[in-house]
């Protein structure tokens, strides 16, 4: 459904979700059942998409969604993620990029603004599934990356952009966010919301 409403209003939010540890025969860090590769399928499989690029910037390889989807050629999924991390035995993605530990936010965004718009050109995509996770934080306890609040915001408002400018819609999942302070994790998700807000919806405000 959240797929459905992006592809009718431009973007959606959902406030859970991007499980992408989850195999297709088991789960795996604290993911049971793989959204993204579901939600993926079911669009495939009625028409209601040709091409899907998964943009997963969570701090954690989705080692689940490039083990589904290693043979699905109409989904390509991308994944930034920290190299010396879990999953410590990752799977083969369409795109993988490993950052060092304590990646700060100029480097980690130089690095996507390097990769996404050449991506969505090449890959051609008529819906994206984005995980946000706000992991990517210095202040994550399993994170091991140097973004700050701000940092974590410009990557939300780039990626969201460059949907809107392609005109592509696009579904957002939380992914993970384990910061030592609730507060932390909550603004950062919070920021997504209010980003999507501004930057598909302003018009109307």
């Amino acid at each position: 459904e959240c797929a459905l409403y992006a592809q009718q209003y431009g973007v959606a939010m959902n406030v859970a979700g991007g499980t992408h540890h989850s195999f297709a025969g088991h789960g795996e860090g604290f993911c049971v059942f793989n959204d993204v590769c579901i939600a993926s399928n079911l669009l495939l499989n009625r028409g209601q998409a040709k091409k899907i690029l998964v943009i997963d910037l969570d701090v954690h390889q989705g080692n689940g969604n490039a083990s589904i989807m290693a043979n699905e050629p109409r989904v390509f999924v991308f994944s930034m993620h920290g190299e010396k991390n879990y999953p410590f035995r990752k799977q083969v993605s369409d795109l993988d990029i490993e950052l060092d530990n304590d990646t700060s936010d100029a480097e980690y965004l130089q690095i996507l603004e390097d990769t996404l718009p050449r991506l969505i050109a090449e890959v051609a995509p008529d819906m994206i599934f984005y995980q946000s996770a706000v992991d990517v934080l210095a202040t994550d306890k399993l994170g091991k990356l140097g973004l700050t609040q701000a940092g974590c915001k410009a990557r939300d408002e780039y990626v969201l952009q460059q949907a809107k400018a392609a005109n592509i819609p696009i579904a957002i999942v939380m992914g993970g966010g384990y910061s030592e302070d609730i507060e932390d994790v909550v603004e950062a998700h919070c920021n997504t919301f209010r980003l999507a807000q501004q930057i598909f919806f302003e018009e109307f405000v």
